[in-house]
């Protein structure tokens, strides 16, 4: 978001609590965050579950995590349940949007967001606050996906590189993620991105 959009933002909701998540954030704290879905298309898709966990300098603080349930949302078929293994009984004590997105909102302030594939969910996030509370996430991206790759293309330039989240875990020498679920996502970006801001960075003969 430009500042003419924060501006604009600001003037508009000047009297909403909400009006300083349009203030840039000073802090030393990141939050990552993952969304489980009910397809792979980021325009349609409807939310199942919804991740976060704060990051501050080289620190992930797990205790400072919520995974949020939705109910189950219309577009919930058999497809859906393959890409992530949540069925309906298991979404019947669910959130409703408002409160999982109020939630999430409150958890994430404007501190920046972390994540692989982070604009796929911001796209998500984004047509649920423009519909429920009137604007975008104005928050700062950090894709975890281009920190790595900017990393193997200052050693090896024009190379191909394998993006996936398993093997950029497995070279950074970090635990493989088994069962993708938005809160396991989120703590896998976030050691991704501590070890890629703080760590070494190993030989490419393990890539």
């Amino acid at each position: 978001m430009n500042l003419l959009q924060r501006y604009w933002y600001q003037r508009k909701l000047k009297d909403n609590p909400y009006g300083q998540l349009f203030n840039r954030y000073q802090g030393d704290e990141l939050v990552s965050v993952d969304c489980e879905t009910t397809s792979l298309d980021p325009h349609s898709a409807e939310l199942v579950t919804i991740a976060a966990t704060v990051i501050k300098n080289n620190r992930i603080l797990t205790s400072k995590s919520i995974h949020l349930t939705l109910r189950a949302p219309i577009s919930l078929d058999a497809n859906s349940i393959t890409i992530h293994r949540i069925r309906h009984q298991d979404l019947r004590a669910g959130l409703g949007e408002k409160e999982a997105l109020t939630t999430l909102l409150n958890f994430i302030g404007n501190r920046p967001l972390v994540g692989y594939h982070i604009r796929y969910d911001k796209t998500i996030l984004d047509r649920y606050y423009r519909r429920l509370f009137g604007f975008a996430l104005p928050n700062k991206l950090v894709e975890v996906s281009h920190l790595y790759h900017d990393r193997l293309e200052r050693l090896l330039p024009n190379a191909y590189y394998d993006l996936s989240l398993e093997a950029i875990s497995r070279h950074l020498g970090l635990p493989v993620p088994e069962r993708h679920d938005a809160l396991e996502d989120t703590i896998t970006a976030a050691l991704i991105y501590v070890r890629l801001k703080h760590g070494d960075f190993p030989t490419l003969r393990s890539a």
